[in-house]
C-alpha cells in the first residue's frame, strides 16, 4: 500500500512512523508512506496558506490552491484518479474497524490534514473522495488522526503483523470486544488463570473465550450487539452469561 499524507507539520510524524510494526512495515516495502507539506505548494514568497473566511468570522481558513496542487502532485489528477483521496476533520463520518477494513484494501490513499477553522469548501467539492473523523471532539489539526487512522489501516495489511491471527481476534473486528488474555505466571497476588486455558482443550477454549467477549461487550458496549446479527450458537453463549 502507498499512503501520502499532506500536511502543514510533517515533522509531527517522525516518531509515530519510524517506530515498531510501522517501521518494520516499511522497511520490508509492504507499505510507503510520503509526507507532503501543502506549505511546498504555496507561491507567494512567505508560503501562506491560510486566509480569512469570507462572511466573517473568527480563526483562519485553509486556502484551497496549496491543497489543490499538493493532492495533484501526489495522485496525477486529484479526485478520480486511482487514489481514494480522505479529508480528516470533525465534521467526518466516525472512523470504525470497519472502515478500517475497507480502507486497508486501498492501494493507494492520500489523507489532507486540516487545520485552522477548517479548509476552503471546494477542496470538499472537488477533490475528496471521503471525509473521517476519530471521534466527537476537536482536535487542533488533522495529523495526530491521520497518525491513529494509518496504524489501525497497516496492521490490517497482508503480511504486516505476520500472523493473520493476531488482529482477527481483535476488538471490534467482528464486531464485539476482545476475549480476556493471560500470561505466565499462573498464579499473580492470589490471581490465577481461569482452568480452562490451561487445559489444552482447544474447542472448550474456543467457546470461554467467545463467551467472554460477548459478555465483556454486554457489560461495557452493549451498543455493539446486535441481537438480530448473532448465530444460534452466539444466542446462547449469551444466555449463559446473563444466568451466570
Amino acid at each position: 500500500m502507498k499512503i501520502d499524507i499532506l500536511t502543514l507539520f510533517p515533522e509531527m510524524f517522525a516518531g509515530p512512523f519510524d517506530n515498531s510494526i510501522i517501521k518494520r512495515a516499511r522497511e520490508k516495502g509492504m507499505l510507503e508512506i510520503h509526507l507532503t507539506n501543502i506549505r511546498d505548494f504555496a507561491h507567494d514568497k512567505h508560503r501562506i496558506v491560510d486566509d480569512y473566511p469570507f462572511g466573517g468570522g473568527s480563526g483562519m481558513v485553509m486556502k484551497p490552491e496549496p491543497v489543490f496542487e499538493a493532492v495533484e502532485h501526489v495522485t496525477a489528477g486529484g479526485k478520480g484518479s486511482a487514489a481514494r483521496v480522505i479529508l480528516l476533520c470533525p465534521q467526518g463520518g466516525v472512523f470504525d474497524q470497519e472502515t478500517a477494513k475497507r480502507l486497508a484494501r486501498e492501494a493507494h490513499l492520500v489523507f489532507i490534514c486540516g487545520h485552522y477553522e477548517g479548509i476552503d469548501e471546494r477542496v470538499r467539492e472537488r477533490i475528496v473522495d471521503e471525509e473521517l473523523s476519530i471521534g466527537d471532539f476537536v482536535l487542533t489539526g488533522g495529523e495526530i488522526p491521520a497518525m491513529v487512522v494509518v496504524d489501525a489501516i497497516s496492521r490490517l495489511i497482508p503480511g504486516v503483523l505476520g500472523d493473520e491471527e493476531s488482529f482477527i481476534h481483535d476488538s471490534f473486528y467482528d464486531g464485539i470486544l476482545e476475549h480476556p488474555q493471560y500470561t505466565r505466571p499462573r498464579e499473580f497476588e492470589g490471581m490465577p488463570v481461569p482452568e480452562v486455558l490451561l487445559s489444552g482443550n482447544h474447542e472448550k477454549i474456543r467457546l470461554w473465550r467467545r463467551k467472554m467477549s460477548l459478555q465483556r461487550t454486554m457489560e461495557r458496549r452493549p451498543d455493539l450487539l446486535k441481537l438480530e446479527d448473532l448465530s444460534a450458537a452466539d444466542r446462547k453463549l449469551l444466555e449463559q452469561t446473563e444466568e451466570d
